[in-house]
Formats: structure tokens, sequence, C-alpha cells
């Protein structure tokens, strides 16, 4: 092989490894993301209509203090970043390979 196609061999090489790095990185969800997914995930448990304050009641107005996530006591969606924990995050990316 002379010096010309082995230099092109080694720029392949190393392309091929750095587009493989990327594409593991990029396949991996970002913390944000699982979170939103969590969220997305509890908010289609609740089998009401007003899990979140931001969510809309059925005549159209907004949930606020009368959404699930408000009140004291029963069903307690998860409905904002702050309330998934790192815990809940770590099991996500262990269950979801």
């Amino acid at each position: 092989m002379n010096i010309r196609a082995s230099g092109v061999v080694v720029f392949v090489v190393i392309g091929l490894i750095f587009s493989d790095a990327a594409l593991a990185k990029g396949s991996r969800p970002s913390d944000n993301k699982i979170k939103e997914e969590i969220i997305a995930d509890s908010i289609a448990g609740y089998d009401g209509n007003c899990p979140c304050p931001y969510n809309r009641a059925r005549n159209g107005s907004s949930c606020g203090k009368r959404s699930a996530w408000s009140r004291a006591g029963g069903e307690a969606p998860l409905c904002y970043k702050d309330d998934v924990s790192q815990e809940m995050v770590d099991e996500w990316r262990a269950t979801h390979h």
C-alpha cells in the first residue's frame, strides 16, 4: 500500500470512530428530554381532566388551583421538571435502553 492510500485509510477509520461516537452520544436522550417523557407519561396516566395547573378544564378555563397537582392528598401527577428527581431520570434510563 502506498503512502497516499495509507493516508486515506487512516482518514476513513478516524472518520468512522468519530461518527460512531457522535451517534452513540446523540442516541442517548438528555435528562431534560427524559423529564419531559416522564411528565407526559404521568399526565397521560391521570384519569381526570385537570392534572396540572396549566391544563384546561372541559369548559376551556385554566385548571389552576383546581388541578390535582395543586390539591393536597389524592393523586399527584408530575407536571414540572422540578417534580422529577434525578433518581427518576436514572431509573427511566436504566429501563429504557
